[in-house]
């Protein structure tokens, strides 16, 4: 048995070994600190969630996390004043994913659903936190595969050209962003009540083995004023970090995750009328090249029998980075006299692939903490439905997507009858894989060898599913020899039941001396 020289090529694929979501309960107990009055009862809870550890330990992935959670209550004194409490609940959660090892790639996700605020008395409220956990495992996978071979007069070979995303690099780097945030020198402040961090302007630089990740943390600050008012300050941070990858240029497709691990949030002193803000992050980057290649994906021999292996590999077709924005308008009926502030938490519920198009549903949670025409201070939820479609060629039901969304605006405008005018713009960050099945192969070798002892024809009708390949291959002749036969112009013209005229030849074992 000889061995068939070939040429071959080499790509690097990323593979998804396995995906997986979690709904968990987190909960704690927290204390009011001696400074602060009794709790009479809570009016909001809100939280962000951070994932600053993650790793896999015997198969298994262990995610470490942080929740900051901000109750604004209502104080149990003569006057029924408004105050807030900071706490932080962490988390540990074992998601199982079949065939992982610790040199595998982790993409993590967490995303608070619901917080639930119990007084169990005066000075202590249990703090009840629904999250969403998820991660998705990659590996990275060297493949040879073949383009030619040499011996092109006895080895007929069927070859296909595919579309392929092959990965350039894997990088990653941490970086922090800080700065004290000023409010008016007139404000004495008292505590936060709620904090809110959003990552926007996201814009990256390729240059000679780096990528330059740069964008903005824009932190909303709802605070209390020791003269009991409530009032809101916004700032963008500047984020910035190298990632380091060797044979990245200009040409490749980077896709950039902006992963928050810690917050540190703390009021400078009464002096200086300023909010310490620091928040530590990873920057995470994998950079791929979209290539056209030939690639041998079947063959066989007329005068000897091939013998190879034949191995089925999902890749990725094509890596595709789009934004899209959405704006979404709304009226809500919210009895008011002011509105203090407003959380907007998008969330996707669902996501469709039909007809090249895809299809997005889902809520925007609005969180309103208004003063009534009571004169009193209330939460208030309101959920905004969304539809929302995208239009991309190419894509099918196999199409890897990660969408995260973006909140770029957002106004509300106080009406008559206790009425608001939403307008919220959303940009949806839309990571599409869109993946396609390729045969490699390997091993190729010839069994025995054969000599031509005649030539025949024989009449054959097509049968539905047939091609010319598979006909050649069945008959050991060749495609264009059938095409000059029958006079055929276009191999994907036959159809089933159609005469064609096969030549075939016939052939006898031929003795090899030792």
């Amino acid at each position: 048995m000889n061995n068939i020289e070939t040429r071959k090529e080499n790509i690097c694929i990323n593979k998804i070994i396995g995906q997986k979501k979690d709904f968990v309960f987190v909960q704690d107990d927290t204390i009011v600190p001696d400074t602060k009055p009794d709790i009479l009862n809570t009016i909001s809870a809100t939280g962000n969630a951070y994932i600053y550890k993650k790793e896999i330990v015997d198969g298994k992935i262990k995610l470490d996390g942080t929740i900051d959670v901000y109750v604004i209550y209502l104080a149990d004194d003569d006057v029924g004043s408004i105050r807030g409490i900071n706490t932080s609940v962490r988390f540990s959660k074992v998601i199982q994913i079949d065939g992982i090892t610790p040199d595998m790639t982790i993409e993590e996700m967490v995303q608070i659903k619901t917080i639930e605020c119990n007084v169990i008395n005066g000075r202590k409220i249990g703090v009840k936190v629904g999250i969403e956990l998820g991660a998705t495992v990659y590996t990275n996978e060297n493949i040879d595969y073949v383009t030619d071979v040499d011996d092109k007069e006895n080895v007929q070979t069927l070859v296909k050209t595919f579309d392929i995303s092959s990965l350039v690099g894997f990088g990653n780097t941490k970086t922090i962003a800080k700065e004290n945030i000023q409010i008016p020198e007139g404000d004495n402040l008292s505590d936060i009540l709620s904090v809110q961090i959003n990552i926007t302007n996201k814009d990256k630089k390729i240059s000679y083995n780096k990528v330059l990740a740069k964008g903005d943390a824009e932190v909303k600050i709802l605070y209390l004023t020791e003269s009991g008012d409530i009032k809101t300050v916004t700032q963008n941070i500047q984020i910035m970090g190298f990632i380091d990858m060797e044979n990245i240029n200009e040409e490749c497709i980077c896709n950039i995750k902006y992963k928050i691990k810690n917050v540190l949030i703390k009021p400078n002193g009464s002096e200086e009328h300023s909010i310490y803000v620091e928040i530590e992050l990873e920057l995470i980057c994998m950079a791929y090249k979209n290539l056209s290649t030939s690639m041998v994906q079947d063959m066989y021999g007329i005068r000897n029998d091939i013998i190879f292996n034949k191995k089925t590999v999902k890749v990725m077709s094509k890596k595709i980075n789009l934004n899209e924005e959405y704006n979404l308008k709304n009226n809500l009926n919210i009895p008011n006299n002011k509105i203090y502030n407003v959380n907007v938490n998008p969330i996707i519920n669902n996501t469709k692939v039909i007809n090249n198009r895809i299809n997005y549903e889902g809520d925007v949670e609005l969180n309103f903490l208004t003063l009534t025409e009571n004169n009193r201070i209330e939460n208030t939820m309101k959920k905004i439905p969304f539809n929302f479609n995208v239009d991309i060629d190419e894509i099918n039901e196999n199409t890897n997507i990660v969408t995260e969304i973006e909140v770029l605006n957002s106004s509300f405008n106080i009406l008559s009858d206790g009425q608001v005018d939403s307008n919220i713009e959303l940009r949806f960050d839309i990571d599409l894989g869109v993946c396609s099945t390729i045969n490699i192969i390997d091993d190729i070798n010839i069994e025995e060898t054969r000599d031509i002892s005649s030539y025949s024809m024989i009449i054959y009708f097509v049968k539905k599913g047939d091609t010319l390949w598979n006909i050649a291959k069945k008959f050991k002749t060749t495609v264009q020899e059938i095409l000059n036969v029958n006079e055929i112009e276009n191999e994907n013209s036959i159809v089933p039941g159609q005469q064609l005229f096969i030549p075939k030849y016939v052939c006898t074992k031929k003795e090899i001396s030792a």
